[in-house]
């Protein structure tokens, strides 16, 4: 696929698996039962593969929370107005969001980026410019954005990364209607197009009930109609997707073929990466997956990238809050790695 879009997909290392074995093997030699840390002990070997390292160090961790509007709003598939976008970001730059809170309490800098909000922002500190048009078309009428204005998605989302500092990157998103842009990618990049492969594609959103989410599965399914030439990864993206799904999956690539950890949230920071990882399969390994979202559609993004979530919490705010609150266990994986005496060390008696 990389050759199929010179410039827009950059080169991404394949893992070094012989750097995992010795990494492993350093954790087995620390002072414990083999294998006694269980999942912790995964995530410091997939850490220390991304970075390249047998003592890896998170450096300098970059929160960034890609906003938009989405053109199929006005179909009704969401209980808030699409002016909750404008006003939730001015809530992440004010400090009073959960995910401005949860960046705070854990000293990871906060940057906003508004890659296509309806009403548009004056330059405020934490804010990048990255806006492509006043939030996607209709989806239901025809493609949400054309491949044009994808591509430059894209390229924003690595340009992103490119300027921030750090080897970790933890993303987020905000945007009504988002939700459905995601399952959309599902179900297309799945093959889950009607019937019931469709409806387990699809959640309840920002608090939809039984009619409003009856409504949205038929919705989706006029959009998946209205676009069924688009079957590549890129043309999905491009049809069904969202500016800030774009720029995620853009940033995302980037920070991959930087070498830096990626720390994906919810739902629709998922289908980034899904479709990120459709276009450049050796960005899968960079990608660690924060927790497992209430909408039902997340189970099956999982599955298609082999991936299980580090939590499970009942979540479904979005803006980042899970990759957040998973941050700590990444960070002690490390500290496990680094500080934790071998057996030899501390002159602790290993098993016969």
């Amino acid at each position: 696929m990389t050759s199929e879009l010179p410039g827009l997909i950059p080169d991404i290392a394949a893992p070094d698996t012989a750097l995992a074995t010795r990494i492993q093997s350093l954790l087995d030699s620390k002072t414990k039962p083999t294998g006694s840390l269980g999942r912790l002990e995964a995530l410091a070997v997939q850490i220390g593969q991304a970075l390249g390292s047998e003592a890896p160090r998170l450096a300098q961790p970059q929160m960034l929370v890609c906003a938009a509007d989405h053109g199929i709003a006005a179909q009704g598939v969401s209980p808030f107005p699409v002016d909750v976008t404008w006003q939730m970001v001015r809530n992440f730059l004010s400090g009073g969001a959960a995910i401005s809170v949860l960046a705070r309490q854990h000293g990871v800098a906060l940057t906003v980026a508004d890659c296509g909000v309806r009403q548009p922002f004056e330059d405020a500190p934490g804010l990048r410019q990255m806006r492509i048009a006043a939030g996607t078309a209709d989806s239901t009428q025809g493609p949400a954005m054309s491949l044009a204005q994808c591509e430059q998605a894209i390229r924003n989302g690595r340009a992103l990364v490119q300027s921030l500092p750090g080897n970790a990157v933890l993303l987020g998103e905000m945007g009504i209607g988002n939700t459905s842009a995601a399952s959309l990618l599902l179900a297309r990049l799945t093959g889950r197009e009607s019937g019931a492969a469709l409806a387990a594609c699809v959640g309840r959103g920002s608090g939809l009930d039984d009619a409003g989410l009856q409504r949205k599965c038929e919705t989706l399914a006029r959009a998946l109609a209205a676009n069924a030439d688009a079957r590549t990864p890129l043309a999905a993206l491009a049809a069904l997707g969202g500016f800030e799904i774009a720029t995620l999956a853009g940033a995302l690539l980037q920070a991959a073929s930087e070498r830096r950890v990626i720390v994906v949230d919810g739902f629709i920071t998922t289908a980034a990466a899904l479709a990120a990882c459709e276009l450049a399969p050796n960005a899968r390994p960079y990608c660690v997956f924060a927790h497992h979202s209430q909408e039902r559609g997340h189970t099956l993004m999982l599955e298609r990238l082999h991936a299980q979530a580090l939590l499970d919490l009942g979540l479904r705010l979005g803006e980042g809050t899970g990759a957040m609150l998973a941050w700590p266990l990444l960070q002690s994986a490390c500290a496990i790695l680094n500080e934790m005496a071998t057996f030899e060390s501390a002159q602790v008696s290993n098993r016969a």
